[in-house]
């Protein structure tokens, strides 16, 4: 048996090759230039902003917090009910820098004697939700900056914590 071979001759074309190949690398490389334009025209300006926002941003200082020793007690404005009701309240306070816990420190009569009358201002049913006293911590602490604005002093206090709540 014999076998037979079909011969398949392939020819290139001398000049026909390397146009193909130079146009595909032509294409590529176009598609690569319009796909990075359009990252950095749609992408760019977010990284580029981020960055700055990063640079510009100052680094926070650590937390320094101050415990006010002796607790604020009133009695409440409007009574509940009409029971006679105590309101018992234990603070600390934070800030990022020592000059504003020295100011803190310094002005506490003044302090004290605004708390005073903004807690003696409360309502028992309104401080009895989370929401009462979420707001109480927020106007605890406008009353703070407030006091330490009044006597001239640049920095504030960033947060007020009330360790002890106490309602009879």
């Amino acid at each position: 048996m014999a076998e037979e071979k079909d011969d398949i001759e392939i020819t290139e074309e001398v000049g026909g090759g390397k146009s193909k190949k130079m146009i595909i690398i032509i294409a590529v490389v176009v598609l690569a230039l319009i796909g990075a334009g359009a990252a950095m025209f749609l992408g760019g300006d977010e990284a580029a902003t981020d960055e700055a926002t990063e640079a510009a941003a100052p680094v926070k200082q650590a937390a320094i917090y101050f415990t006010v020793e002796k607790p604020l007690v009133v009695n409440f404005k409007d009574q509940s009910q009409g029971a006679v009701r105590y309101l018992q309240v234990k603070l600390k306070v934070m800030a990022r820098d020592q000059a504003t816990i020295d100011a803190f420190n310094l002005h506490t009569p003044a302090i004290q004697h605004n708390l005073l009358m903004l807690l003696l201002g409360q309502k028992y049913d309104e401080l009895s939700t989370t929401a009462g006293t979420k707001a109480l911590q927020q106007q605890t602490l406008a009353t703070i900056n407030k006091v330490l604005k009044a006597e001239k002093h640049q920095g504030e206090l960033e947060a007020v914590y009330f360790t002890s709540l106490i309602m009879q």
